[in-house]
């Protein structure tokens, strides 16, 4: 965790910004750590960042239209250039909150962040750090599903189950919670909202900014439909495919290689899942679309693995956690990225 210290700036930019924008990554962790410092100061839009790897300066538009005063970026391990200098630019305070294990340049307007460079040198979920800084007992619930959904146990989970025992189950796991409790469904609808329409998307935001408890969330009715409805959609598109992947690694030995196709990317859900049914096996999904191909891989160690086998193909990019990466490649190269893949994975074993 970030040191007292530290969390106590992060909370007085948090209190001086009156406009702020809040820039984060298109998943769990990066929507509750935003809804946690929303909820916490009540103020600030919020904007999912769906290009990759980085936050690039298509977003900076964003920042003009709402003519913001303070730069919020939270669970994203990589800026582009060009939308840091349009920062520089305009002089807006900047605050880069993050958990990866990704060195960033070291620039003076840059408020930078991430406990994975503290002296205790740990990887928290960016919802959990937000979490510390909010101490909002009513958000408890937000602090939880970012947290599970990234792997992560928090220390307050013995909290949350106190206080919804009905909604959690009993394991000092992560994924035990995400797959078993019915705060780990919370977390999926979260995931499945964040794949629709961007006006779906922006109405979902709004909806859990004034949402009173995880029940508003996980109960549809009239104002939650349209993203309940998103979560029906994928979860069931998501059973068919895990239907197929799962003989695959029954079968396979110590990497299961799974692709897949169509008009969804679940890829990290999918690795996710399939790592937690077989955690002695190395995981590597890959959703093929328009000639590219989204990689998401999982299993102790797995980023060195990567790197080794990831590197010389043209365009190629991907990062992450020790045990746990996402990256991209041409759909021409995925047989070879296979190939070495397969290399790299066998040698680890010998």
């Amino acid at each position: 965790m970030l040191s007292k210290k530290k969390l106590s700036e992060i909370k007085s930019h948090l209190e001086k910004a009156q406009n702020p924008i809040f820039f984060f990554d298109n998943d769990q962790d990066g929507l509750c750590s935003f809804l946690l410092l929303q909820r916490a100061f009540g103020r600030g839009k919020g904007v999912a960042i769906k290009s990759f790897p980085d936050l690039n300066e298509s977003y900076f538009r964003k920042v003009e239209e709402l003519n913001a005063d303070y730069i919020f970026v939270l669970d994203k391990p990589v800026i582009s250039d060009s939308f840091l200098e349009r920062v520089k630019e305009k002089n807006i305070p900047f605050v880069w909150i993050d958990h990866h294990d990704v060195e960033v340049q070291k620039l003076d307007f840059i408020n930078y962040y991430n406990p994975f460079f503290d002296d205790e040198n740990t990887n928290e979920p960016v919802t959990a750090i937000c979490y510390e800084i909010s101490k909002r007992k009513e958000d408890i619930w937000l602090g939880v599903v970012g947290c599970i959904a990234d792997g992560f146990l928090p220390y307050f989970y013995r909290d949350f189950a106190r206080e919804y025992p009905e909604l959690s189950f009993e394991s000092d796991k992560a994924f035990d919670v995400l797959y078993k409790a019915r705060i780990g469904e919370v977390a999926r609808i979260f995931g499945a909202g964040l794949k629709d329409t961007t006006s779906n998307v922006v109405a979902m935001i709004k909806f859990l900014i004034k949402s009173r408890g995880p029940y508003d969330a996980l109960e549809e009715n009239s104002q939650n439909h349209s993203f309940h409805k998103r979560y029906k959609q994928v979860r069931e598109r998501y059973g068919r495919i895990l239907e197929k992947a799962v003989p695959l690694a029954k079968s396979s030995e110590d990497l299961v290689f799974f692709k897949y196709s169509g008009d969804i990317s679940i890829s990290g859900e999918l690795s996710n899942e399939l790592c937690y049914l077989f955690p002695k096996k190395k995981i590597a999904v890959a959703y093929i679309k328009g000639g590219k191909v989204n990689l998401s891989l999982r299993g102790k160690g797995i980023r060195n693995i990567f790197v080794d086998a990831i590197n010389g193909f043209d365009g190629a990019s991907g990062g992450g956690h020790r045990d746990a990466v996402g990256g991209q490649l041409q759909e021409k190269d995925l047989e070879d990225f296979r190939k070495k893949l397969e290399f790299f994975v066998s040698n680890e074993y010998k």
